[in-house]
């Protein structure tokens, strides 16, 4: 069971902002910092990066404050009994985010489900403290400075690939948008997730192809220039060389499984 006392998202604060709770809160407490923040950490004063999580015990010392000139989280004070709360392996200590976007955007759906109270909110609300808390474990297990420090930027960048694969990316426009030279953005992006950008790109559009020729009527032809590719024929060539099948094979496959497919 989860009740939520109060949850924000995007709280803006100055450069003397000071959180200090020696006695800790009767509930838990969890912050996603969007700027770098110092934390009272075994006793002494530690800087920690922007996109950071920490989540603080009931009756546990809280120490925080801004290390520039502004000061930005989400924050949750709440009670649980969810053992997806208190077994969360790191407590009182921040860690990165590999995907803070994705808990931000948690943060702010709580936020609204939390105002605008509604018939399904209390099993609404569990879902996504147990989502936001499984991305948490993932992250909380993860090395300390085993992200790259353009982490951050690929990830958003592989998701806007996955999203639209059908635009015509290319190695400068990507490496442009990263900021950074086409060589080293290629080493970055195949050891962040073990695939290089084109290829990720390819299996993005061929993951698309897949969906249209099992769901839509669409020729070969539409669907090769739906998913970004100019000739036909090329497209054919890089369908058949991921699948093993051929587009049309796929798709007679596909029907004598889904018969009802759209038109």
């Amino acid at each position: 069971m989860n009740h939520i006392r109060y949850v924000e998202y995007n709280a803006v604060h100055d450069g003397s902002f000071v959180f200090d709770v020696p006695e800790g809160h009767d509930c838990w407490l969890l912050v996603l910092t969007h700027t770098p923040a110092f934390f009272r950490v075994d006793g002494s004063l530690q800087e920690y990066p922007a996109k950071s999580a920490v989540l603080f015990p009931p009756f546990s010392p809280i120490y925080y404050c801004a290390c520039g000139d502004r000061y930005e989280n989400d924050w949750l004070r709440f009670d649980s009994d969810e053992e997806y709360v208190s077994s969360l392996p790191v407590q009182g200590i921040p860690f990165s985010l590999p995907d803070a976007d994705y808990c931000h955007n948690l943060f702010q759906l709580l936020t609204w489900k939390n105002a605008f109270p509604g018939a399904h909110n209390e099993r609404i609300t569990g879902q996504l403290l147990q989502l936001l808390f499984s991305e948490l474990q993932e992250a909380s297990l993860k090395i300390p400075g085993s992200l790259s420090s353009h982490y951050h930027e690929l990830v958003n960048l592989r998701k806007s690939i996955y999203n639209s694969p059908q635009l015509p990316w290319s190695v400068p426009d990507m490496a442009r948008q990263l900021h950074l030279s086409e060589g080293y953005m290629q080493v970055v992006y195949k050891n962040t997730f073990g695939i290089s950008c084109m290829d990720d790109c390819i299996n993005a559009r061929i993951r698309l192809a897949k969906d249209q020729l099992r769901y839509t009527g669409k020729t070969i032809a539409a669907i090769s220039e739906f998913c970004g590719y100019h000739n036909v024929e090329h497209f054919c060539r890089q369908f058949k060389r991921i699948t093993g099948e051929s587009p049309r094979s796929f798709r007679a496959s596909a029907e004598k499984r889904n018969p009802d497919r759209l038109p």
